[in-house]
């Protein structure tokens, strides 16, 4: 037990993300983005690390294991399905993106479909729903105003 508190981190640097080191390693990993649940699941177990584990008691090889894991799924046989960027149009590889690169990727793929003047980018341009939703009920409000419909007169 005295070996765990000397060992024991409060922050732990996991993906260029701090994590809490009082939560379970599962939990704490969700706090990143581009992280979910299942994910988080998954590179516990393919990192060989018990998921309800304290983040601030794993020991550095644990870390460096997790690490690895998130650069490089596909070196140990992470479904593709699980991937967030699968197929990727200008490699054609299959890969996960975390944090700050998620973001950017993101906001790349928008403005490429805005410069291409495709369906999805007028949509995003305009600021209305991409996927199809309808419009009639929902989305009524127009970039942060009022929402719009019936206002009723005041006693």
């Amino acid at each position: 037990m005295s070996e765990e508190k000397s060992n024991y981190k409060h922050i732990v640097r996991v993906a260029n993300a701090d994590l809490a080191g009082n939560k379970p390693i599962g939990h704490a990993l969700k706090k990143i983005k581009g992280i979910g649940f299942i994910l988080a699941n998954a590179v516990c177990y393919f990192a060989k690390v018990d998921w309800t584990k304290k983040a601030g008691n794993l020991s550095t090889e644990e870390l460096e294991r997790l690490n690895d894991v998130l650069k490089n799924p596909a070196k140990y046989n992470m479904p593709t399905w699980m991937l967030n960027r699968r197929a990727d149009p200008e490699t054609g590889e299959s890969f996960h993106l975390l944090g700050a690169n998620l973001k950017y990727q993101t906001d790349n793929d928008i403005k490429l479909m805005r410069m291409i003047k495709c369906y999805k980018g007028f949509r995003h341009t305009a600021g209305l729903p991409v996927r199809g939703q309808s419009t009639k009920s929902n989305f009524r409000n127009k970039k942060g105003k009022t929402s719009l419909g019936v206002k009723r007169k005041a006693k």
